[in-house]
């Protein structure tokens, strides 16, 4: 009988010791103050300013357009979020970044999920059902933007490549125009000489033409 006890008591307090140390490094985690991992948020700052502005009060229009960048602003959030958290977890599985990052993660992606249910109730206050729409909207302005962004890259670079080629293709006219026309006497010079030997040459066979007879 007590060879039966001996190993159930120890795997009650092995087992009971893994979780009373869970517990308690849970809570003493969760009341940790981790460094917020978006360190703000103007556009939510702007809307609630723009919001709780009385006199006079900001116009509807004037606050569908901060709520229009507020969710923009929500959007990119969530693509970075999507992005970050593989290679994060991937990093913190190899030991390579501590777990104060992966929390600060964690925390952010909750107070996001929170900020996108704000952000549809406020734009069902305005308009029912807008709530449900406002961010594949936001998403598209921002596809909009990036490619706009990138046709005026695209414009200044190939300004740039003209003004670059235009000046490369006067100085090489500049160039050619400042260089001697020596090609030009020597051209003539064998025509004329050409010219020369032809005449003589025509002399000599008449000449011989003359002896014949």
């Amino acid at each position: 009988m007590t060879s039966v006890l001996v190993p159930v008591a120890y795997v009650i307090i092995i087992f009971g010791g893994l979780f009373v140390f869970s517990y308690f490094y849970r809570k003493h985690t969760s009341t940790l103050a981790f460094e917020p991992y978006f360190p703000s948020h103007p556009e939510r700052n702007a809307y609630i300013t723009l919001l709780q502005k009385s006199d006079p009060p900001a116009h509807d229009a004037l606050l569908k357009s901060a709520l229009v960048r507020r969710a923009m602003a929500d959007v990119q959030r969530v693509l970075r979020i999507r992005e970050d958290k593989p290679a994060l977890q991937n990093l913190l599985q190899k030991g390579s970044v501590g777990d104060d990052l992966w929390n600060s993660l964690l925390a952010a992606e909750k107070e996001l999920e929170a900020e996108i249910m704000e952000v549809v109730a406020e734009a069902n206050s305005f308009v029912e059902g807008w709530g449900q729409v406002i961010f594949p909207t936001a998403n598209e302005m921002l596809a909009n933007e990036k490619m706009r962004a990138a046709f005026e890259k695209t414009n200044e670079l190939k300004a740039e490549l003209e003004a670059r080629y235009d000046q490369k293709s006067s100085k090489a006219v500049a160039d050619i125009t400042s260089k001697p026309a020596s090609n030009g006497l020597l051209s003539t010079s064998g025509t004329g000489s050409a010219a020369t030997s032809d005449n003589e040459g025509s002399t000599k066979s008449g000449k011989k033409t003359k002896k014949r007879k």
